[in-house]
C-alpha cells in the first residue's frame, strides 16, 4: 500500500542535488522547512499564475502541516515543471504515469543570479571570521527548559510547533496545578506532538488482526504470531526503524523519542506484555500500527490479566487516529469484556471503523444474515444514533474463496478493500487536523477538571470535620458535578465518568487541592478563542 504521492527516489540524483541547493536557498532561517512566506518569494520566480501556485502548495503540503520539507519541496518543483510545460495541475498528476525520472527542473527566473550573490556573501562572512546564520533552537528543548519565557507565536514554523508552544505556556500550567495528569491523562511530551498517526486493531482472538497487519505490510513483522488459538498475548506497536528488531516494553516506555511514556502508569505487569517491533517499510514511514491481544470471553479476561486491559485500550484510543474493530462471521457474539472495551472508546466514536473479516468463508445468503446479526449486536453496545461504517472482506494474502462467495462476493470484497485502503491512506493527510482536534478536546477536559477540583476544595470546611466532609463529597460526586455544570454553564457530556473519578479521588486529600485561579482559566479560554484560530490562519495555504 503506497501512501506517498511520490517518493524522493523517483527524482534523478542530478536533479536532487539541484533541488537541495534551491531548498537551502529558499529556506531563509535554515531550519529545514519552507514556510508560506519562503514559498511566495521563491515560487514567484516560476512566473506561474497565483491559482496554479495555490494548487501546487495544496498538493505538496497534502498533510497540511503549514510548511514543506525537502520531499514536499521536490513534489512542488516537479509540479511547477509540469505546469510550465502546459500540463494542468491536478491531485493525481504525479501518479498518472508521467515520466518523473528525466523531468527537467523548472525554469526559475533570476534564481542563478540570486544564488551567486548569496554564495559571494557567505564567502565574505567566512573570510571576515563571522558566523553564518544559526538555525533556530529545536522545539524539543522547550519541554526541558526551565525558563517559561514567552516566545511569540510568529516565530514558529509549523502548526505542531505552535501547539507545543501554546501547551507549554498556557495549558500545561493549568494541568499541573489541578493534577490533570493524575486523574485523566499524563502531561504531554515533545514525542506526543511529533508522533506519527496510529491505527489500532481490536477484536476477539483469531479474528485476523495480526494477519491484517501482515496483509497491509505485504510481509511479517518481528515477533508476529498467527494461529487459531489466542496467539498475540501482548500489545505490539509496529513502527518504522532502521532495521528489524523487537524492543521490550520497559525500554520503550522510557525512550524520550517515543510517545509511550504515559504507559508507565499501568505498571510492570503491563509493560512486560508490551513491545515495539521496528522495521524499515514505506507504509510505516507514515503511520504506526498497534496490534492488541485478542479479547477473551467470560471471567478469565478480568481475572487472568494482571493489568487493566480496558484502561490500556482507552489510553491507546485517545492517541490513535483510527480504531479498527475486527469481527469474523463465526464470532459475532460480543463478550462482556469486549463490551467493556468498546464502552471505553467513548468520546472516540469518529475514529471507529468496523471490519467484518474472513467474509469469504460464508456464502452470499449467509453473509447477508451475518451482517444483520453483527449490526444488531453492535447496536446494543455502541450507543450512537449514527450507523457505523462496516467494511466487509477477507483481509489476508490468500485469493478469495470463489467456490463459497461466488463472483458477486469477489467483486464486493475488492470494492470494500479499496474503500478501507483509501480510508487508511487519508490518515496522514488528516493527521494535523486530528492533532488540533485532540488538543482542543484536551484543553476543554482540563478546564472542566479544574472547575471540579476547585469546587470540591471550596466545599471543604475551614477547620473541623474535614474527613467526614470529604467522604460526603465523594459519595455525592454526581450531585457535585451537577452543581459545577450549572454554575459554569458547561455541557454535561463533557464531564468525566463519575465512577472513574471517584476511584481516583479517594486517594487524595481534597483540602490540599488548589482554589480556582481565574487567570489560568482565562489563559486557556484565550488560547481556544484567539491563539489556535490565529495559528491556523497563519499556516493555511499562503495563496489563499
Amino acid at each position: 500500500m503506497e501512501i506517498d504521492p511520490i517518493p524522493i527516489g523517483s527524482c534523478s540524483k542530478e536533479n536532487q542535488i539541484i533541488y537541495q541547493q534551491w531548498f537551502n536557498y529558499a529556506d531563509s532561517d535554515s531550519d529545514g522547512r519552507i514556510t508560506g512566506n519562503d514559498a511566495i518569494k521563491f515560487f514567484a520566480m516560476s512566473n506561474l499564475s497565483r491559482q496554479d501556485l495555490k494548487q501546487v502548495w495544496a498538493i505538496a503540503d497534502s498533510k497540511r502541516q503549514g510548511y514543506l520539507g525537502f520531499a514536499e519541496f521536490i513534489i512542488a518543483m516537479q509540479l511547477i515543471s509540469l505546469a510550465q510545460s502546459g500540463q494542468p495541475i491536478t491531485q493525481d498528476l504525479l501518479s498518472s504515469g508521467v515520466e518523473l525520472k528525466n523531468l527537467r527542473p523548472p525554469t526559475m527566473d533570476g534564481l542563478d543570479v540570486l544564488m551567486a550573490k548569496k554564495r559571494h556573501k557567505e564567502k565574505e562572512v567566512d573570510s571576515n571570521g563571522g558566523s553564518p546564520l544559526q538555525p533556530s533552537s529545536s522545539s524539543s528543548s522547550w519541554f526541558s527548559s526551565k525558563s517559561t519565557k514567552k516566545v511569540s507565536l510568529s516565530n514558529v514554523t509549523s502548526i505542531i510547533d505552535g501547539l507545543k508552544k501554546l501547551y507549554i505556556q498556557k495549558l500545561r500550567p493549568l494541568e499541573a496545578t489541578y493534577r490533570f495528569n493524575d486523574f485523566v491523562s499524563p502531561l504531554l511530551t515533545n514525542s506526543d506532538f511529533e508522533a506519527k498517526p496510529m491505527v489500532m486493531l481490536l477484536g476477539q482472538y483469531s479474528t485476523g488482526k495480526t494477519t491484517f497487519i501482515k496483509h497491509l505490510l505485504k510481509t511479517s513483522y518481528p515477533g508476529a504470531h498467527i494461529g487459531p488459538e489466542p496467539t498475540t498475548d501482548r500489545f505490539v506497536v509496529v513502527m518504522s526503524g532502521p532495521d528489524e528488531r523487537s524492543i521490550p516494553g520497559n525500554t520503550v516506555a522510557v525512550q524520550a523519542d517515543m510517545p509511550f511514556s504515559g504507559l508507565t502508569s499501568f505498571g510492570t505487569a503491563f509493560l512486560s506484555k508490551f513491545e515495539c517491533s521496528q522495521m524499515p517499510h514505506p507504509l510505516l514511514d507514515h503511520i504506526t500500527l498497534v496490534d492488541t491481544p485478542g479479547v477473551l470471553s467470560g471471567e478469565k479476561q478480568r481475572t487472568q490479566r494482571a493489568y487493566d486491559f480496558t484502561g490500556v485500550t482507552s489510553w491507546f484510543a485517545s492517541k490513535c487516529d483510527l480504531i479498527l474493530l475486527l469481527f469474523d462471521p463465526h464470532k459475532l457474539d460480543i463478550s462482556d469484556e469486549f463490551k467493556r472495551v468498546i464502552s471505553s472508546l467513548r468520546g472516540h466514536d469518529d475514529k471507529i471503523r468496523i471490519v467484518l473479516n474472513k467474509a469469504d468463508q460464508v456464502d452470499t445468503q449467509q453473509l447477508m444474515r451475518v451482517y444483520g446479526a453483527l449490526m444488531w449486536s453492535l447496536g446494543k453496545v455502541l450507543n450512537t444514533p449514527e450507523v457505523m461504517r462496516v467494511y466487509i472482506g477477507s483481509f489476508n494474502d490468500k485469493p478469495v474463496n470463489d467456490a463459497i462467495s461466488g463472483p458477486i462476493g469477489r467483486d464486493l470484497f475488492e470494492k470494500e478493500q479499496d474503500d478501507l485502503l483509501s480510508d487508511l491512506k487519508d490518515i496522514p493527510k488528516k493527521a494535523c487536523d486530528r492533532r488540533i482536534n485532540e488538543f482542543v478536546k484536551r484543553a476543554r477536559a482540563a478546564k472542566i477538571h479544574a472547575y471540579i477540583i476547585s469546587h470540591l476544595k471550596k466545599e471543604m470546611p475551614a477547620m473541623m470535620g474535614k474527613a467526614k466532609a470529604q467522604q460526603k463529597l465523594i459519595d455525592n460526586l454526581a450531585a457535585e458535578f451537577g452543581k459545577v455544570q450549572r454554575e459554569f454553564h458547561l455541557p454535561p457530556g463533557d464531564f468525566p465518568d463519575v465512577e472513574h473519578f471517584r476511584e481516583a479521588l479517594s486517594g487524595y486529600n481534597i483540602d490540599k487541592f488548589e482554589k480556582l485561579k481565574p487567570k489560568m482559566i482565562q489563559a486557556v479560554d484565550d488560547m481556544l478563542g484567539y491563539d489556535i484560530p490565529n495559528l491556523l490562519k497563519n499556516f493555511r495555504n499562503p495563496y489563499d
